[in-house]
């Protein structure tokens, strides 16, 4: 079951919203994140926070700044 919805974060002073949608990943989870025109997967780890994955390089190029905010709100929708 894949749920679409969008993801209000505040980041660099202003609010933006994301196109995500919350996806079943064998026994767990994961939220895919849409980002210009990139797909950043985060899943949660061993500490109840989420991380970003890719086997891509172009997550190099990211604001890791934005991808941090991302993982803290999604730790929030979880709680």
């Amino acid at each position: 079951m894949n749920e679409p919805f969008h993801l209000h974060i505040d980041y660099d002073g202003e609010e933006r919203e994301l196109p995500a949608r919350f996806e079943r990943w064998g026994y767990s989870h994961r939220f895919a994140v849409l980002i210009g025109e990139t797909a950043y997967h985060f899943e949660p780890d061993e500490e109840d926070s989420y991380r970003v994955i890719s086997e891509k390089t172009e997550y190099i190029n990211a604001p890791v700044g934005l991808l941090k905010a991302i993982a803290r709100k999604l730790a929030t929708l979880q709680a």
